[in-house]
């Protein structure tokens, strides 16, 4: 990026930030607002910005955006709290997520019958983790019942670091199949070689960086602010880490917040304030990723889509969510409204757009590989609008129905929430 981009997208961020609030009235999410300025302003046909993808500092970027907020998801998942009522989530990643992966792979190969298998499990393995942050209005509002809210914040805090071995091994399946030379993985056995050696020092970085600030804080050594900057330091340094002993570095900021966050809470620190920084930090650099998703990757939606990718993308945001999510559900005593409810708020975003532009980087813009990007870019646009400006209304109608059928009903209990969400649930993101 030319430092006239990076002027344009920091003046659009301050910007936003001031009206923010504003837009998320009339059900403007952040994410749309830069996946439109990206495609209009840095558009390769007639932007008046210059990106290119192909720049390494472009992937690194959203390398590291993805890896911050993987480890602040994690790292805030309150497992005492969360056995209250593990079921939902549970089962949501337990059952639903396999289904999904295995539902989203069928229908991809019935879709893109010129697909090798690999690509098509990478589009079903990439489209398959939910971001909470474009249905933030859901998430946020204290009205919807706080076992629904934990729910779908949980899960997408979770699922996308749980599908990213699969996403890693895919990539280097494909890699193999279409003889990509200078690809990041050199085959299937060194991408589980990567995995292992993540998962390795994510747990070594996320637990002893959580015992010494843990440790810090009892002995009064951390200045005001310390503990921001050293879960910041956490989570940066366990990804960059195993990136630099050739591990997958997703892998190790996703294992590594669950050991920080686990560590942080068993000597009784305030996790929610250790993790402001790598969680605000990786907020402002979604935003972003979702300009370079507009300027970058919407363009290659419009040119490479065909009927094909536009039956996979509304399925995929429909029968391939709301199946699985309400086989998975069966036994919970959920009514269909509910179920329905859950079922939709599962919105595509930044995990998958990230994984998109790793297949850029890894197998190219062939045409073996464009349908794939396309239908998993295409997938997320859809997901951006329709989840975005869906969540508000949406969410204050099942709200009304809800309490309709309660006043109804002699003596049905009040499902207020009791506390706040496990997950993020204080600003958008992803």
């Amino acid at each position: 990026m030319t430092e006239t981009t990076v002027a344009v997208i920091t003046a659009l961020i301050l910007a936003w930030a001031v009206v923010s609030g504003l837009l998320l009235r009339v059900n403007v999410t952040g994410a749309l607002v830069f996946t439109a300025a990206g495609y209009l302003l840095a558009n390769p046909s007639w932007g008046v910005l210059t990106i290119d993808v192909d720049t390494p500092s472009i992937h690194l970027l959203a390398e590291v955006t993805l890896a911050l907020l993987l480890f602040s998801d994690a790292a805030r998942v309150d497992v005492l709290r969360l056995r209250k009522d593990v079921a939902v989530p549970a089962r949501l990643l337990g059952i639903g997520l396999p289904l999904t992966l295995l539902l989203g792979a069928v229908v991809a190969a019935w879709c893109f019958e010129d697909l090798s298998l690999a690509l098509v499990c990478f589009i079903a393995a990439t489209l398959a983790p939910t971001d909470a942050a474009l249905s933030a209005q859901v998430i946020n509002d204290e009205q919807v019942p706080m076992r629904l809210r934990r729910a779908l914040n949980v899960e997408s805090g979770l699922n996308d670091g749980i599908v990213t071995p699969v996403v890693a091994f895919t990539l280097a399946v494909a890699a193999t199949e279409l003889e990509v030379h200078g690809a990041g993985h050199a085959g299937q056995g060194e991408a589980l070689r990567e995995l292992a050696v993540g998962l390795g020092v994510g747990l070594a970085v996320g637990l002893t960086s959580g015992l010494l600030i843990a440790l810090g804080s009892r002995r009064h050594w951390i200045i005001t602010g310390g503990r921001r900057v050293a879960s910041l330091a956490a989570a940066l340094s366990s990804f960059a880490l195993a990136m630099s002993v050739d591990g997958n570095g997703f892998i190790a900021a996703f294992v590594g917040g669950i050991a920080f966050g686990a560590q942080v809470k068993k000597e009784a620190a305030e996790v929610e304030v250790a993790v402001e920084l790598p969680e605000l930090l990786g907020e402002i650099l979604a935003l972003v990723v979702w300009f370079l998703f507009g300027a970058v990757l919407v363009p290659v939606v419009i040119e490479d889509s065909g009927l094909a990718t536009v039956a996979y993308a509304l399925l995929s945001l429909t029968v391939l969510r709301m199946v699985p999510v309400s086989l998975a559900l069966i036994g919970t005593g959920f009514d269909r409204r509910t179920v329905l409810f859950v079922g939709w708020f599962g919105p595509r975003g930044l995990a998958s757009v990230v994984f998109a532009l790793l297949a850029v980087e890894e197998l190219g813009e062939t045409s073996l590989v464009a349908p794939a990007i396309a239908a998993v870019c295409l997938t997320v646009l859809l997901s951006v609008v329709l989840h975005g400006v869906s969540a508000g209304p949406l969410g204050r109608r099942y709200v009304r129905l809800e309490k309709a059928d309660q006043m109804g009903v002699p003596g049905a209990p009040d499902e207020r929430p009791m506390a706040r969400g496990a997950g993020r649930t204080g600003t958008e993101r992803r």
